[in-house]
């Protein structure tokens, strides 16, 4: 599908994509799993550039999960060492395309160098007005509400909130997807029909996709088939469809 096909007055402002599939892709290609993470950095480029083509805002992709630290230690190594040559290759295509990167989880838990590195593609992108990409990294749903609860649990002790305060907006705010709107549609490739603890909070309203394809042959030609499909749909929140078309 090309982009001028998708209907530019309909297009979500926020858009979250499980990447599923890489290994399974390395698999039936007869290749070690790491491949399949390589073809995938691939995959990324294409729906990063065609998410700023058709003008969504805000693009954030579940790139490593608090759970996938306890996948073999070879994998994860080589998945580090790629996730750093991803970001400094990408850093400076990311910047002439007027794209922002921010990235939300356990970052402290990341290597060092993928930290550093991380940073300066941040700093770097950080004055851009285009695409917001957000990166997932050592990150999950329950991590971060855990988090969140801490947080407010220290500060009701310490006499800096109230209880009486205590609501949606204010939960909102110590979660660190704080200032991005909540994904309006959600895309898994690989075939799988889960959210994989992604974005529990966030994805209350949101409207799912799930596709059979590998992450590592998805492209934006794909990511606009995906909102096309969300076009065709009616957000109610709740109400009924009576009160929608009022």
């Amino acid at each position: 599908m090309h982009f001028k096909e998708v209907n530019k007055d309909r297009i979500p402002q926020h858009v979250a994509i499980i990447m599923d599939g890489n290994g399974r892709w390395a698999e039936q290609h007869g290749l070690d799993r790491i491949f399949g993470h390589k073809e995938g950095v691939e995959a990324v480029r294409s729906v990063v550039e065609g998410a700023g083509e058709i003008g969504i805002q805000y693009l954030t992709l579940y790139a490593f999960s608090t759970e996938n630290w306890n996948r073999p230690k070879d994998e994860v190594d080589a998945l580090m060492g790629l996730l750093v040559r991803a970001i400094v290759a990408e850093t400076e295509n990311l910047h002439k395309n007027n794209v922002s990167l921010r990235a939300i989880g356990d970052l402290a838990s990341m290597p060092v160098e993928v930290q550093q590195n991380l940073e300066g593609a941040i700093t770097r992108t950080a004055e851009n007005t285009g695409l917001r990409l957000v990166l997932a990294l050592s990150y999950s749903g329950r991590w971060e509400i855990v988090e969140a609860v801490k947080k407010m649990a220290n500060e009701l002790k310490n006499a800096k909130i109230d209880k009486s305060e205590l609501n949606e907006e204010l939960i909102g705010k110590y979660l660190p997807t704080f200032g991005l709107p909540d994904p309006e549609l959600l895309i898994r490739t690989g075939g799988e029909y889960r959210v994989s603890n992604f974005l529990l909070w966030q994805i209350a309203y949101t409207e799912l996709y799930f596709t059979q394809k590998l992450w590592p042959d998805y492209r934006k030609e794909d990511l606009f088939e995906a909102v096309n499909d969300f076009q065709t749909r009616e957000r109610r929140f709740g109400k009924t469809s009576e009160q929608i078309r009022i």
